[in-house]
């Protein structure tokens, strides 16, 4: 096989072990038994690494039977099998088993996170460049002029020394960041401890303040900007907002950057958009996104070939 695929061998290989560990190999005693669930699981990694679609994926296994041998794919899957195989797996209970997965094999034996940070971004729903978008806008006759104002967003926690993705949650855009940070809390891997998080002014409200403070037991660093500055000039309302204005921590906010670096990540490794059309394909999307970025993370596979995991940046 040529030096190219390389990197799709060892992302198959690791997206195989993550499911191994974290799947039944069948979902029913009387299944068929064509195809294990970590096969199908693997195929549907290797889609998103490719960034092709599922008869993408299917022509690409059929040409390499030495890919196939990788994980014991004796045949190609048919690409309805392995998109009724994501419906199966891409379930909300299932992606938080997959990433405590990858979570735990990439720290190995460290439950603590020092530094977290917290973000949101949104995924384009078609393959139109925005120039194409803009110009039809502009130039267009009345017929042809249109604006593309929903898309898939995706918000994720992630960890500042080695930008693996601790959370993820899906939604569809445009809507505020404040209320979404409860969802990521709630879906943060079980395996992990985070002493601090960061996060823009998007998040800032004195209900999430006291969520992370006196619930989950983090310590929050979000800047008091959301909302009119008050006329008087004095801080702001709410014990832990009043709190950021006195003594905001400058220096581990600084590394909020690191998880507009991983956004960075997934639209440049993995494409900027999504394929599905309805609300749950777009879902699974960008579940699926988050899973391969952790998967490749995990084997330091193909673009994602760097040393964050031995060089900390915090």
């Amino acid at each position: 096989m040529s030096t190219t695929c390389k990197s799709p061998r060892k992302v198959l290989q690791a997206a195989y072990a993550v499911a191994a560990e974290s799947l039944p190999a069948y979902t029913h005693p009387c299944s068929p038994k064509k195809f294990t669930q970590h096969q199908l699981f693997a195929c549907l990694v290797l889609k998103t690494h490719l960034k092709c679609d599922y008869r993408g994926v299917a022509v690409f296994l059929s040409d390499l039977p030495d890919l196939r041998n990788t994980i014991g794919l004796t045949t190609v899957p048919h690409f309805t099998t392995l998109q009724k195989a994501a419906v199966r797996l891409l379930r909300y209970h299932r992606v938080s088993d997959l990433l405590e997965t990858t979570v735990r094999k990439v720290m190995r034996g460290r439950r603590r996170v020092p530094l977290a940070a917290a973000d949101s971004t949104g995924f384009d729903v078609t393959h139109a460049s925005r120039y194409y978008v803009w110009r039809t806008k502009r130039l267009g006759s009345p017929r042809k002029s249109m604006t593309y104002r929903r898309f898939a967003k995706l918000g994720v926690v992630i960890d500042t020394s080695n930008h693996l993705i601790l959370s993820v949650f899906g939604t569809r855009g445009p809507c505020p960041d404040v209320h979404q940070l409860t969802n990521l809390l709630d879906h943060l891997v079980a395996s992990v401890r985070i002493r601090q998080l960061v996060a823009d002014a998007g998040y800032d409200s004195e209900a999430n303040h006291t969520l992370l403070r006196e619930t989950f037991g983090i310590r929050s660093t979000i800047p008091p900007k959301y909302g009119r500055p008050r006329k008087d000039g004095r801080p702001p309302s709410g014990r832990y907002r009043r709190l950021m204005a006195q003594r905001f921590d400058h220096v581990a906010y600084r590394q909020r950057n690191q998880v507009e670096t991983v956004m960075s990540m997934l639209k440049r490794n993995l494409d900027a958009c999504v394929r599905g059309r309805s609300y749950w394909s777009q879902m699974r999307d960008l579940f699926l996104k988050a899973l391969t970025h952790n998967i490749m993370i995990f084997w330091r596979a193909g673009e994602v070939f760097y040393r964050a995991i031995l060089t900390p940046f915090s």
